[in-house]
């Protein structure tokens, strides 16, 4: 190994004497260059280079041969100040970069399969304009021919660096015979086959042999006026200037001009027509031929925007997602800047008149919850758009919306999103009693297993009876506590959890309701094994007790919680935390209450490594040397998993 990496660094003392002799590095700058070379070469040569060594060279290199432009900038500066000649090319000027090629070689050979590795060669040799461009991407295409990006690459950089039509033509077919189903090669090969032809329809124009563009634009008025001016520079070679034969000129103009559109329809037909056949599933793939259709200006326009839109009725009319589409083409809310009001709101309405007509082909879930968020989307941009006030679009999409929830709602097609959005609305809206009434009505159908929507159903109860005053009566408490009661015990814990919080927030004063949802938590506790996936009820409980009643009580609640079959380490973390807290502040208990704690959670999670930890660290500070050397001896002992032990740096 070290014969080689001397022998390669002798190879670049051309390069260093160079360097040095030009006066672009010092002598002490170049034996740190060695040294960093010296010791990316001994990277490179063991059994197992990473690829973060080969890139961490490059990067080096790179950096390297910037320092040398920018300095041979400022030398060459100086020598033509003092009137003498420019620096000619020598060695140095191309050691880098030869260097930098052979480190890429290099890594591509070991991390053959490592795509962003090629591209990035590949960017550094168009970057330095190099020879080995195209070797590199035959390698990389034989390597990784099933990847539809590097097909696109070759063909693009054919297309336009090296000027080849017939060489990306060809590469775009072969990757799109290998790779049939990529929808980026189809668009990408339609794309360059039309901008191919507009290249040839504005080589035409530029001779003067015809006008116009097949992307469709807005021309300005002075280059128009100015063609006019100066038509005579524009005369084709042969053309006859006597007025009667003008026109003759202008109608073969034309001619050329419909040759061009018609060519560039007959292409896109085609590559859409093959393109349809071998991805008939993909939506998305027609929505981008119908992109560049608009975009382009082409002969039968509108008869192929025609046949692309029955094509995706045909086949996707049955799929929520293309009503969506179909109506957000009339009306987009995310583009309305400078839309009159008149115009807006008859969009508007030819949109909504589409997601009608979805929703009778349609009629899911889906499909309302797509017209409910184009409804919402409308809303917030007219709102944003309006100083003060609501306008009558306002009012009357959110009348709409209101028709669709209740539209949903009656057809059964509403779901637990829909349900809360409802709701959510109604108290936007400041409609608190309407929140109310329909929460209760839907809370008793179908939606009643809800636990999202009982969250939402209790939360909306509260505001209301806090609405006319901060303390409710004991009328109040009791119906919400009723209301809550069976729903706790028949939602699992783990399910529940948000509905928990709520409640508890809301009793947490009131030491009669509190009392008893303790003791429904504990049936619920119970009923579940003492499993607490998720959500820590029992540890909820136990901090809302302690920031009311103090340690005493919730002493006591927490014992009780321990006490069910198999508590979860959550409820054990809480407790040990409460009691080494107190512990660091000098209460004489709490140690004593801690051990006690970690000895009990260890008698059932004893495998696990973080409880060890803590437990150590919890006698380092508060314990003593020799009880925390007991401690992670025992651990040493108990833990089977030997690895996870050596990676704890606190055992």
């Amino acid at each position: 190994m070290a014969d080689v990496v001397q022998f390669r660094l002798e190879g670049m003392l051309d390069e260093l004497d160079d360097l040095e002799q030009r006066g672009l590095f010092s002598r002490r700058e170049i034996a740190e260059i060695v040294k960093q070379r010296r010791k990316f070469e001994y990277r490179l040569k063991r059994p197992c280079p990473l690829k973060q060594d080969y890139v961490a060279y490059i990067d080096y290199e790179t950096h390297l041969d910037s320092l040398r432009r920018l300095r041979k900038k400022a030398v060459s500066r100086e020598l033509k100040k003092q009137g003498n000649k420019k620096m000619r090319k020598s060695a140095s000027d191309f050691a880098c970069v030869k260097r930098i090629l052979y480190i890429y070689r290099l890594a591509v050979s070991r991390y053959k399969g490592d795509i962003d590795l090629w591209f990035r060669y590949l960017e550094f040799c168009r970057a330095q304009k190099n020879g080995r461009m195209k070797k590199v991407l035959a390698q990389l295409i034989r390597f990784h021919p099933k990847v539809p990006g590097v097909w696109i690459y070759a063909a693009a950089w054919e297309f336009d660096h090296d000027t080849n039509v017939d060489a990306a033509r060809s590469l775009m077919l072969s990757g799109l015979r290998v790779c049939p189903t990529s929808e980026d090669l189809w668009v990408e090969y339609l794309r360059m086959e039309l901008t191919y032809l507009n290249k040839l329809k504005a080589r035409k124009v530029a001779l003067g042999e015809d006008e116009g563009s097949l992307v469709r634009e807005n021309k300005a008025a002075e280059d128009k006026q100015w063609r006019e001016e100066n038509k005579d520079l524009f005369m084709s070679i042969g053309e006859d200037r006597e007025d009667n034969d003008g026109s003759v000129g202008e109608t073969e103009s034309k001619n050329k001009l419909d040759l061009f559109r018609e060519q560039g329809s007959n292409i896109l037909e085609t590559i859409y027509n093959g393109a349809i056949e071998a991805l008939p599933s993909s939506f998305s793939l027609r929505k981008r031929v119908l992109e560049i259709l608009e975009a382009m200006d082409l002969a039968h326009s509108e008869e192929l925007h025609s046949k692309i839109l029955q094509d995706i009725k045909r086949d996707f009319g049955t799929e929520p997602q293309y009503w969506d589409w179909l109506a957000r083409l009339q009306y987009n809310p995310d583009d309305v800047q400078g839309m009159s009001d008149k115009k807006e709101n008859s969009r508007i309405e030819k949109a909504v008149q589409v997601y009608e007509e979805g929703l009778e082909h349609v009629p899911s879930s889906a499909m309302f919850s797509l017209y409910v968020e184009f409804l919402m989307n409308v809303i917030t941009s007219v709102k944003g758009e309006q100083s003060s006030g609501l306008s009558s679009c306002t009012m009357n999409t959110t009348s709409r919306l209101l028709m669709v929830y209740e539209k949903a709602l009656t057809l059964g097609h509403i779901t637990d999103d829909l349900a809360c959005q409802y709701v959510s609305f109604y108290l936007q809206l400041g409609k608190l009693d309407e929140a109310c009434k329909l929460a209760e009505r839907l809370c008793s159908g179908k939606l009643s297993n809800s636990v999202k929507l009982w969250v939402l159903r209790v939360s909306t109860e509260i505001k209301s009876i806090l609405k006319d005053s901060p303390s409710p009566s004991k009328d109040d408490l009791t119906s919400i506590f009723e209301l809550t009661k069976e729903i706790l015990r028949d939602f699992s814990v783990s399910e529940s959890g948000s509905l928990w919080l709520t409640v508890l927030k809301f009793f947490a004063n009131q030491s009669h309701y509190f009392d008893q949802l303790v003791e429904i938590s504990l049936l619920a506790l119970a009923k579940s094994g003492g499993s607490e996936d998720g959500f820590s009820l029992s540890s909820a409980i136990v901090d809302f007790v302690l920031q009311k009643d103090g340690i005493q009580r919730t002493r006591e609640v927490y014992k009780k919680f321990l006490g069910l079959p198999h508590p979860g380490l959550a409820i054990y973390r809480t407790c040990i935390q409460l009691e080494s807290n107190l512990a660091s502040a000098g209460d004489k208990n709490g140690l004593a209450s801690a051990r006690k704690l970690f000895e009990s959670a260890l008698a059932t999670y004893g495998q696990d490594v973080s409880l060890w930890q803590e437990y150590y660290i919890m006698e380092s500070k508060v314990g003593s040397s020799e009880t925390a050397a007991a401690i992670r001896w025992r651990a040493r002992k108990t833990l089977k998993d030997a690895t996870a032990l050596a990676t704890s740096s606190d055992l």
